[in-house]
């Protein structure tokens, strides 16, 4: 992942890298360097990655990685490239690495660079309401407008012909043309990662970004939290009803509708041309497959492949639920 927003402090030597986990690996060169931490979809020789559920035993055999944060049971799916670091938690190892990396992710406090826009230099290019705040590292299109009392943080790029309601806070995002955010909106913040350890809550960094495509409408009290190692995706053409939690690291594919209070967790993948019915609850970590169809109230706790209407706790093939529901 090439990311635009947040300071890496790498390199590192691998032998520091190791001092660090507290593990020890023979036949390596302490003097080789590691440049980033990157998941297992975008990482390259260069990098390190990690690998934590068998879930992606498929995406793991093809990592370009030179090193993996993995578990005893898990190393020999990795290929002859990639060497592992065994360790006892993957996901408490890597939060620690990803702090080294990147310590300026871990903390989401309100940003305090932000002005007046009648201060910065779209005081004359966007059409705003009152008390509009603009942050550092900010850009927007041309023909956009932003609404009464919203908040555009640090690091975000607006495109052209882009609305942006009232009482909406934007951070760490990139948008693309044409799109609508309305009002009440928070993008762009910290996702919820963290693990429970020593009796205290071991906060995960977040060094992703929200990526919302052309064309597309988040509605109104809807919540998109930045990616955690990957980013926050949503595709072209896509609609969100009212009041949508999208967690950290979704990925939703192009025209895909998807109506109020449904609420994605983190790391799922949602396809293209997919519907899903108000109050909705997607798991973590899922894959839902093209032109899918998901009823209203139902509960997806596995995988979906393409062209499947399902409903119901637990979702499954709606004449199926119908038959069972009579």
């Amino acid at each position: 992942m090439s990311n635009p927003f947040f300071k890496n402090h790498g390199p590192f030597l691998i032998s520091e890298i190791l001092k660090f986990l507290n593990i020890k690996v023979d036949g390596i060169s302490s003097k080789q360097e590691v440049l980033d931490i990157k998941d297992l979809y975008s990482s390259n020789n260069t990098d390190i990655t990690f690998f934590h559920s068998k879930k992606y035993k498929d995406v793991a055999k093809n990592t370009k990685a030179s090193y993996c944060v993995t578990t005893e049971s898990l190393k020999n799916d990795l290929p002859k490239n990639c060497i592992p670091l065994v360790v006892d938690n993957v996901l408490i190892s890597v939060s620690k690495l990803t702090s080294k990396f990147y310590p300026d992710s871990i903390n989401d406090d309100f940003d305090d660079s932000v002005i007046d826009i009648l201060k910065t230099e779209f005081q004359n290019k966007v059409k705003c309401g009152n008390n509009v705040l603009i942050g550092k590292n900010v850009s927007i299109g041309l023909n956009c407008l932003i609404g009464h009392n919203t908040i555009i943080e640090k690091n975000v790029s607006i495109g052209n012909n882009c609305s942006i309601g009232s009482n909406t806070i934007i951070r760490n995002s990139i948008i693309k043309d044409n799109v609508k955010i309305l009002d009440n909106c928070v993008v762009g913040k910290h996702g919820f990662g963290f693990f429970p350890i020593d009796n205290k809550n071991l906060r995960y960094p977040h060094i992703g970004h929200v990526l919302i495509e052309e064309n597309c409408e988040i509605g109104c009290g809807s919540t998109i939290d930045r990616g955690s190692i990957s980013n926050t995706i949503i595709g072209k053409n896509t609609y969100l009803d009212n009041q949508i939690h999208i967690a950290h690291n979704v990925k939703i594919g192009k025209n895909s509708v998807i109506a109020g209070q449904v609420g994605i967790a983190g790391s799922s993948i949602i396809g293209n041309n997919v519907k899903i019915g108000g109050q909705a609850g997607i798991s973590g970590h899922l894959k839902i497959g093209n032109n899918v169809e998901i009823g209203g109230g139902s509960g997806v706790i596995k995988n979906i492949p393409d062209n499947k209407k399902v409903m119901g706790y637990p979702a499954k093939n709606i004449r199926e639920f119908l038959r069972d529901s009579k």
